[in-house]
Order: structure tokens, then sequence, then C-alpha cells
């Protein structure tokens, strides 16, 4: 990835712009997908004022381009944002990237998987690259555990399981070849976030 178009951005910011490389849209359609009850928001939850906030930054970076404007169906006009070359490279280098630690996989790495879904495009080098991203981590942990003692111990067994938590839940999906076919593919919606 370019660093300086992407270096320092929040995982909201990968959130929307993960939302604008399904197709073109605009803003209220990006916040509905992230609301709390959206596609990605019960994975990744965005308010609105800030899913605008976090657009006008993308354009900024070059990541996404404002187009056209179009009425909107009870409200202000909107425009239209479509992903740029170099973002929608972004998103695809992105999107293969494993999360550094486990706590990041019920956030990061399960929204990645959820656009992958919505892509249609194939989640297994991102479950195998994340389960390679995680197993040292994992063994480390537990040696750890086994020479620790006291709270540095509890703390070690906790971040173990939570570790092997992790990469069980990887290797379900994995076994599952069923859970790595996307339920429905962008192109039955025209390509577009509503």
């Amino acid at each position: 990835m370019a660093p300086s178009q992407t270096a320092g951005m929040s995982p909201t910011a990968w959130a929307v712009l993960g939302a604008v490389a399904e197709g073109p849209t605009h803003g209220f359609a990006v916040a509905q997908l992230l609301a709390a009850d959206g596609a990605l928001g019960r994975i990744w939850t965005v308010p609105r004022p800030l899913v605008y906030r976090e657009l006008g930054k993308l354009v900024e970076r070059g990541l996404i381009d404002q187009g056209a404007t179009e009425p909107g169906d009870r409200g202000p006009t909107r425009t239209i944002v479509e992903v740029t070359a170099t973002g929608a490279g972004q998103v695809r280098g992105w999107l293969v990237e494993p999360v550094d630690r486990a706590r990041d996989v019920r956030s990061l790495f399960m929204l990645k998987l959820a656009l992958h879904d919505r892509a249609g495009t194939d989640s297994r080098p991102l479950l195998l690259a994340q389960r390679q991203r995680l197993e040292p981590e994992l063994a480390r942990l537990d040696a750890l555990s086994q020479r620790s003692g006291g709270f540095d111990r509890t703390l070690a067994l906790w971040r173990s399981a939570s570790y092997r938590a992790a990469l069980d839940f990887i290797d379900q999906v994995l076994a599952d070849s069923d859970d790595l076919k996307p339920l429905r593919n962008r192109a039955e919606d025209g390509g577009r976030v509503r």
C-alpha cells in the first residue's frame, strides 16, 4: 500500500472506503450500510456525521472522487462518490492483509470477511494469512504462561485463549466451504450501494 495516502487511516476510514469501493454511491447510502442495523454496521458501526467526515478526508487523500449530484428521495441533493483507481488498489491490498492481534478479529477481520462476501471475492487468502499471523503469537503466549506466575500467568492464559478461539474460528470457516461462497453477489443489486 502507498503509505502516503493510507498512513494513519482509521478502521472507520477503511470501512467507508470499502463501502465506496463496491460501486458508485452517495453518503446517505454509505451511512445506512454502516448504521448499527446495516449490513456492515453490525460489525463496525459508524454514525452518519462521521461517515460524511470520512468521505471528505478520502476525497482529500485522492482515494475517492466526487461526481454528479442526484435528487434525494426525501431530502437534500446527493453527491455521488466513486473510488479512484488508487483507492481501489488500496482496498484490494487492505482486504488481504491480516490483522495483528486476536482482539481485532472481531472487528477489522470480520469487516474484511464481510466486504469479501459482498464483493463475491475469495476470502481464503485472507483466512490463511490470518492463521499464519496469529499462530506464532499463540505459541509465544503458551510459552509465557508456562513460565509465568500470578497475574502474568492469568493474563497470558486469557490472551492464549483469545488467540486459540480466533484460530478455531478461522479453521471452522476454512473447513466449511459454504462459508467461502458469497451469500449474495453485488451484481444482484446492480453493484451499487443503496
